[in-house]
């Protein structure tokens, strides 16, 4: 008999990702079998390897663990929650409610290099955020015990104090294996900004360095997050950070910032740009040391108004400069101009001599200049080059304004990041309309809050998942933050819904509808009874599984719980669009147009699987449960699916 292959039930197998990509730049490097050959794999490299006891990197205890948890493949899955939902059947938004270790796992085959931009708030390790303690590893039954849906057999759940032996050492086991696992999401020009307070800065950062790459470090951001604290002991904290980093720095385009007009005060009246604003700018000049602009095409001189030529304030003199050398000397303590001698000649017009006593500027003589020099930037031609760069200094973007959002939808919360500060990110990260947005520490939801108010409007149709932990919430109407974040979605919606009512404003004319919901999902176990390869070797253990596979199909699980598990393991996104078609009396699941065809049905026909077939769908899938023991009907299965060029058929 013709075997039909069935379809893994784990997530996306990380290791064996990691070996592919390894095996597209070393073939020469594997032997048979797939395994590394180092010795190869050094030679081809050469130089290049570091041999030595000593080198320079980041080690804390548990490090070794974290690449066992990211190895190990998740068997659960999301289960669809129709009734916390809004327009469940055709958003493309998505909220997840469960440990964002085993969810990230989950969407690794879906979701490998979608994300555009990812934005999280982990926790700031405080001394009171919620850790998972590290006396037993992270994995489904962790979360199902932390969530009281299986039996906490003494497990305990706790806050990570500064007492503990390994403070920071379970926080960067908590956050590495994360960060790994979402690099993989994000596209190739994708781009991550992680929230976080001066405790563990240091430690992030090197984590991410790691991860990502020191090469591929965009910025460290100091942002005001309060403005009148009177805590701590010798400084009131005010400020928190946002680590920048990228998957590719080579493919990200530039920041840009609008301009503020408010600063071009003054006007052209003489020339060809009369009406243009311009505005007086700091000296043309700045150190020979700064490794990113200091550089000896950047020392020349200047001829001013009188005549005469000037330096930046340095200890060399050129004067060989004054005929068009462009080699000086560059003494230690030099300063040089802003501007390299090309770029000068070519912009010319924009400087701006002003006489002073106090010029720092040198001239040809040594002697103190009688002017200093300034730039002169044009509104227009700053609008029409993109703008500016933004400032790594956010000061506007304050915690209460977050806190006092969310009150006006009857919430309360204290630590809601503003929405400002994710919408500002999505500004000057120039995102693509139908980009998409991941947050997988999501709080209370301002991440989804922040991409539903941009869209609105902006005009635009970003899409956005959050994923939470159901941590518990006391003295709160709610009984976990995810719950408040879905309510909080939920209400954000309705008031636009409502505000639109009265306007009669929701849909711009000639745009494409909002997409104003979101699908919630709940992480579960399995639908199936997936054979667990770690149980006791021992005769009753190995007994007990085997009666538990007697049935392969949980019988609690619902169909389109299991329609779900099957999608989310084939690869394709869970805001996939689905149509239901009855087939030869049988109910079929048509994914993307019909390039996947799903059978969930218990008593398969020759009829019904001829009829899928000849539908010509790229792949089927079917319950092996549904060929009732029927191995002839298995071969016919086959032969007819392969007439038809179904590439995948696969039975679960």
């Amino acid at each position: 008999m013709t075997e039909i292959e069935k379809l893994p039930l784990t997530s996306f197998d990380i290791k064996a990702h990691q070996l592919e990509r390894l095996k597209e730049i070393f073939p020469e490097a594997f032997t048979e079998g797939s395994k590394v050959d180092w010795d190869k794999l050094r030679l081809t490299l050469g130089e290049a390897v570091d041999t030595g006891k000593e080198r320079f990197g980041m080690n804390w205890p548990g490090k070794s663990e974290c690449f066992k948890t990211i190895q190990q493949p998740s068997i659960a899955t999301l289960v669809p929650a129709r009734e916390e939902s809004v327009d469940f059947d055709t958003t493309q938004n998505i909220f997840i409610e469960g440990d964002n270790l085993e969810v990230l796992k989950l969407l690794q085959k879906s979701y490998l290099g979608k994300v555009k931009m990812i934005y999280i708030d982990p926790p700031y390790n405080t001394g009171n955020d919620f850790i998972y303690p590290d006396n037993y590893s992270e994995n489904l039954d962790t979360y199902l015990a932390y969530t009281g849906q299986v039996d906490e057999d003494g497990k305990k759940f706790s806050t990570n104090t500064e007492t503990d032996g390994r403070f920071h050492s379970k926080w960067m086991n908590m956050i590495y294996p994360r960060l790994f696992l979402a690099k993989n999401l994000l596209k190739e020009d994708g781009i991550i900004f992680i929230s976080i307070g001066e405790r563990e800065l240091s430690n992030l950062e090197k984590v991410c360095n790691e991860i990502f790459g020191e090469e591929n470090q965009i910025s460290t951001i100091a942002r005001v997050a309060k403005t009148a604290s009177n805590k701590g002991n010798f400084f009131a904290p005010s400020i928190d950070f946002l680590l920048c980093f990228c998957k590719n720095k080579l493919a990200l385009p530039q920041f840009q910032d609008a301009v503020d007009a408010s600063l071009y005060k003054k006007i052209e009246v003489e020339g060809d740009r009369k009406g243009d604003y311009f505005r007086d700018d700091i000296a043309l000049y700045q150190s020979a040391l700064d490794p990113l602009r200091g550089c000896i095409n950047q020392r020349y001189y200047i001829e001013c108004p009188d005549g005469t030529f000037v330096l930046p304030p340095g200890k060399a003199f050129p004067k060989n400069l004054l005929d068009g050398s462009k080699t000086p000397p560059v003494t230690f303590n030099d300063k040089v101009w802003r501007w390299s001698d090309e770029t000068y000649r070519k912009n010319k017009h924009l400087l701006v001599f002003k006489e002073t006593k106090t010029s720092p500027l040198i001239d040809q003589n040594g002697n103190q200049a009688k002017y200093n020099i300034y730039t002169k930037s044009y509104l227009k031609d700053r609008e029409e080059n993109g703008g500016t760069l933004p400032r790594n200094y956010f000061d506007q973007f304050i915690n209460r304004k977050g806190a006092d959002l969310i009150k006006k939808f009857d919430i309360s919360f204290e630590y809601s990041k503003p929405i400002e500060l994710i919408q500002y990110l999505i500004k000057i990260t120039n995102l693509d309309s139908n980009d998409l947005i991941l947050d997988f520490f999501a709080g209370s939801g301002s991440t989804a809050h922040a991409i539903i108010d941009w869209n609105i409007n902006n005009s635009s149709h970003l899409r956005h998942i959050s994923i939470q932990l159901p941590e518990k919430l006391e003295n709160s109407t709610f009984a976990t933050i995810s719950d408040l974040a879905i309510e909080r979605i939920r209400r954000v919606i309705h008031k636009i819904k409502l505000d639109s009512d009265e306007k009669n404003s929701l849909f711009s004319e000639g745009q494409a509808p909002q997409d104003l919901g979101f699908k919630v999902f709940k992480l579960q176990k399995s639908s199936f009874n997936i054979w667990d390869a770690g149980v006791e070797k021992t005769p009753e253990a190995i007994q007990q599984q085997l009666f538990s596979h007697v049935d392969h199909i949980s019988p609690e699980a619902e169909q389109e719980a299991i329609l779900y598990e099957l999608l989310l393991k084939s690869g394709f996104e869970v805001s996939t669009v689905i149509e239901q078609l009855t087939i030869e009396g049988k109910k079929v699941f048509s994914i993307a147009e019909g390039e996947l065809l799903i059978c969930l049905e218990k008593q398969l026909t020759h009829e019904v699987i001829k009829a899928i077939a000849e539908r010509k769908p790229t792949r089927v899938i079917c319950l092996d449960e549904g060929f009732q023991d029927n191995d002839q009907l298995k071969t016919n299965a086959v032969q007819m699916m392969k007439s038809k060029g179904v590439v995948n058929f696969r039975t679960v």
